[in-house]
C-alpha cells in the first residue's frame, strides 16, 4: 500500500459550470449540506490524509476562495483563462515542483471539485499502483451507457495505451466500454515534464490532461487503469445531476447511520447532512430533517416532522435519551441535556435545556438557559429581541413556568420558582417564589343574558 505521506492532491475547481444556470459557482452548490468542493477537500485532507492538497480556482469566485480558505489549509493557484484540464493542472506547477522535490517517486493525484463521490479506497489503490511501479494510473469505469465519455484504450495485457475524448474517437474506439472517470495519478517526478509536452491540436482547441498517457508511452513510461464503481465517477454539471447526487449521498448517510446502530423507521423520508453525528440506539421517525452541525447521542428519539439545523459556529447537541418532537424545530446553538424533552411545535434557538427539563408544547425558547428538571408550560415565549439587541432568559433548576407566559429578557427565574399561567414577567423572580402578573378576574352577574336580549331586538 502507498505511503500517504507521499501523496499530493490537486483539485481542479476553476470551471464556470454554465449548465447550472446559476449565479453561484458550480462547486459551491451543495450535496448533503456540504459544497461539492467541500466533499473533495474532505476526501483529500481528512479521509485520505494526503501530505499536501492544492486547489486550482477561478480568482473571481470569491465565495469559493473564502470557503477553501476557511475550511482547509489547501494551497490555492489560479486559472484565469480556461484552456482545458492540462492547462488547469499546469497552474499548480509550483505545488507539483515542490511535491517532486519532496519525493520524486511520490504520487500526485488530480481530482475534480465537481466529482464528490470517489472513495478513499480507490485513491489509495491508485497510489499503490504508482508505488508498485506504474508512472500514470487513470481511473476508469464501465457504465451501462457509455454515452459521450472518453474511452480508455488498452492492449491485450491491460496496459493503458491512450485516452480518447469521444469527439476525437473513431467508431472502433467508441465501441470500447471502458470509460475515463477523469481522475489521474502520476509519479511526481514526471508530471511537469508531461504537462510541458501537451498541445491543443484537437477538436476543442484545449490542452487535455488525458494526452499525458500517449506522451508517457512515447518516452517509455508505464500507464495503467484502476477500475471503480460507476457511482464514484458521477460529475455534477447541472441541476438534474445535483438532484441525482443528493439522492445518492442521502442513501449513503442513511445507511451509515443505520449500520452505526441508529433506527430510521422510514429511511427515505429522513434527510441528513455531512456533519451530522448520530449515536447508537437513536431512533429517527419519518419526515425528519437534520442539517448542518448536529450531534445526537445514544438513545435519543427524534420524532416525526422535526427540523434540526445547527451551524459550524453554533452547533446543536442532543444528549442521551432526550426526546425531540414531533413537529419540533431546533435552531442553531440549541443544546438539549440528557433526558430533556422538546415537544410538539416547540422552537429553540441558542437555548441550553439542561438534564430532564421539559418544553412540551407550542413554545419559543431563544437565547435562554433552562435548568435541570424545569417545566415550561404550553405557549411560553422568551421575549429575547427588542428590535436591536438580543437578551438572555435564565430559568433555574426545578422552576415551573405556567402556560401562556411571556418572559421579557433579560430576566431570571430562580431555582424552584413558579410563574403563574398567563403572566408577563419583566423582573427577576426569587428562588421558590410565585410570580403572577395577570389582572384580577372580575365577574358581572347576568351580563351575558342582558347582552343577548339587547342584541336580539
Amino acid at each position: 500500500m502507498a505511503n500517504i505521506d507521499t501523496i499530493t492532491c490537486i483539485i481542479l475547481a476553476a470551471g464556470k459550470g454554465t449548465r447550472m444556470k446559476s449565479n453561484i459557482h458550480k462547486v459551491m452548490h451543495e450535496v448533503g449540506g456540504l459544497p461539492l468542493v467541500g466533499h473533495v477537500l474532505n476526501l483529500c485532507q481528512n479521509k485520505l490524509a494526503a501530505a499536501n492538497v492544492a486547489v486550482v480556482a477561478d480568482p473571481n469566485e470569491q465565495l469559493t476562495l473564502d470557503y477553501i480558505n476557511d475550511n482547509s489549509d489547501a494551497e490555492v493557484s489560479f486559472q484565469v483563462e480556461k484552456l482545458g484540464t492540462g492547462h488547469a493542472v499546469l497552474m499548480a506547477k509550483q505545488q507539483i515542483t515542490a511535491a517532486a522535490k519532496q519525493n520524486p517517486d511520490g504520487t500526485i493525484i488530480i481530482l475534480y471539485a465537481d466529482t464528490p463521490f470517489v472513495e478513499v479506497a480507490t485513491l489509495k489503490h491508485m497510489a499503490a499502483q504508482i508505488t508498485a511501479g506504474d508512472d500514470i494510473v487513470v481511473l476508469g469505469f464501465e457504465p451501462q451507457d457509455p454515452a459521450q465519455y472518453g474511452r480508455l484504450l488498452t492492449n491485450n495485457a491491460g496496459a493503458l495505451l491512450a485516452i480518447r475524448e469521444y469527439k476525437d474517437a473513431s467508431d472502433a474506439e467508441r465501441a470500447v466500454n471502458l470509460c475515463n472517470a477523469g481522475i489521474m495519478a502520476f509519479r511526481a517526478k514526471h508530471l511537469n515534464q508531461l504537462l510541458a509536452k501537451i498541445d491543443n491540436k484537437n477538436a476543442a482547441g484545449e490542452y487535455y490532461l488525458t494526452d499525458c498517457v500517449e506522451i508517457a508511452k512515447s518516452i517509455g513510461l508505464k500507464a495503467s487503469v484502476t477500475i471503480c464503481a460507476e457511482v464514484e465517477t458521477l460529475g455534477i454539471n447541472d441541476r438534474v445531476q445535483l438532484a441525482e447526487g443528493e439522492i445518492i449521498y442521502q442513501n449513503k448517510l442513511r445507511e451509515q447511520a443505520m449500520r452505526g446502530g441508529a433506527t430510521l423507521t422510514d429511511p427515505s423520508s429522513v434527510y441528513l447532512s455531512a456533519n451530522v453525528v448520530i449515536g447508537t440506539d437513536v431512533t429517527i421517525e419519518p419526515n425528519v430533517i437534520i442539517k448542518g452541525y448536529v450531534t445526537i447521542e445514544s438513545g435519543a428519539n427524534i420524532l416525526a416532522f422535526s427540523h434540526i439545523e445547527g451551524s459550524k459556529t453554533n452547533p446543536i447537541t442532543i444528549a442521551a435519551n432526550a426526546n425531540i418532537g414531533p413537529y419540533a424545530r431546533l435552531r442553531e446553538g440549541s443544546h438539549i441535556g440528557e433526558g430533556g424533552k422538546i415537544g410538539n411545535f416547540v422552537e429553540t434557538k441558542k437555548a441550553i435545556i439542561h438534564k430532564g427539563a421539559k418544553v412540551n408544547h407550542l413554545s419559543y425558547i431563544g437565547d435562554a438557559e433552562v435548568g435541570e428538571k424545569a417545566n415550561i408550560g404550553a405557549g411560553t415565549i422568551t421575549c429575547n429581541y427588542d428590535g436591536f439587541n438580543k437578551a438572555k432568559t435564565i430559568i433555574g433548576k426545578g422552576a415551573f413556568v405556567g402556560s401562556n407566559s411571556s418572559l421579557v429578557a433579560p430576566v431570571t427565574i430562580a431555582d424552584g420558582a413558579y410563574v403563574g399561567s398567563g403572566s408577563v414577567i419583566t423582573k427577576d423572580v426569587a428562588s421558590n417564589a410565585l410570580a403572577v402578573t395577570r389582572a384580577k378576574q372580575v365577574e358581572i352577574a347576568t351580563w351575558a343574558t342582558r347582552f343577548r336580549q339587547k342584541n336580539n331586538k
